[in-house]
């Protein structure tokens, strides 16, 4: 297998496979093939730290925070799950929670970790994470958990019925123009408030990303949330360090089940800002110390 050498450029994409010997792909329980490709990034050296993106977004969300864990000491890598981005995208209307997570730890293995990581996820990478460490404790040195989806049940009323279509979903987003995308991300980004950039929420070249991102998603990701298990039962097994950061006007999940989810895990430290859904990308300068100083401390 190729290596993502830490000197290429954050904006290379890479096509890697972990098992060589497995042309035809992995079945999983279910029977279907998940690929054994992945497309991701690593940069720098040091503590292994893992980035994992939300729903109908890719890699790139984590654009501001790699260079600093890299001037920092650490090393990261980035992919885009399954069906997103740069990564394969099977052919289905329905994808599964399993699909995903097979090919989660298909590519976790095939980084031959030589020590604990650190897991970082957002929205439904924040699933992934903690899937990660109740299945594997002692490989995980800790989670930093961003406005993270554990349970159908943060989701609003309206959220959860429309996610029960995603066929519906899927010809909406296939059947709305590129010009009109643009500008229903600029005026979310500018309902956001004002941020660092001026009258908008969302940097530049988040917007710009955002686009691209939904272009590269497989319409079928959007039944995952159908088929997730609630991990709530099984967040107090969760003992590595962690901290959980969500915006106060997270719109996408409540609000209090990130709390919620801080007091059932033993070891956690919570933050808040009054943002959305992506502090990580509103308030990055904000995130990045956070993150940092956490790190310093496991």
């Amino acid at each position: 297998m190729r290596s993502c050498c830490a000197t290429h450029s954050l904006e290379k994409f890479y096509e890697e496979s972990w098992q060589n010997d497995m042309s035809s792909g992995l079945l999983n329980r279910s029977g279907v093939e998940i690929p054994t490709k992945v497309n991701y990034v690593s940069q720098g050296e040091g503590q292994p730290i893992i980035l994992i993106h939300g729903l109908a977004a890719s890699l790139h969300d984590w654009d501001f925070l790699i260079p600093q864990l890299d001037r920092a000491g650490y090393a990261s890598y980035a992919l885009d799950l399954l069906g997103h981005g740069g990564s394969p995208k099977p052919d289905s209307r329905s994808y599964q929670m399993e699909w995903l997570t097979d090919h989660f730890l298909g590519w976790m293995d095939s980084l031959k970790l030589d020590q604990p990581a650190v897991l970082i996820g957002h929205s439904l990478g924040g699933y992934f994470a903690l899937e990660y460490a109740l299945r594997f404790p002692s490989r995980t040195r800790g989670l930093i958990l961003v406005d993270p989806f554990y349970s159908c049940r943060q989701l609003p009323a309206f959220v959860r019925w429309l996610y029960r279509y995603p066929k519906l979903i899927g010809f909406l987003i296939r059947n709305t123009p590129i010009w009109l995308l643009r500008i229903i991300i600029n005026f979310t980004s500018l309902s956001m408030g004002h941020g660092p950039s001026g009258m908008h929420g969302l940097p530049k070249s988040v917007r710009e990303q955002a686009v691209l991102d939904y272009e590269h998603t497989a319409f079928g990701v959007y039944n995952l949330p159908n088929t997730n298990f609630d991990l709530t039962p099984h967040l107090a097994s969760v003992c590595v360090p962690s901290l959980v950061v969500w915006g106060e006007r997270d719109q996408a999940l409540a609000p209090p089940s990130f709390s919620k989810l801080a007091s059932l895990m033993p070891n956690t430290k919570a933050e808040h800002i009054p943002a959305t859904h992506i502090p990580h990308q509103t308030h990055a300068d904000w995130f990045n110390r956070l993150v940092l100083d956490f790190l310093k401390t496991i």
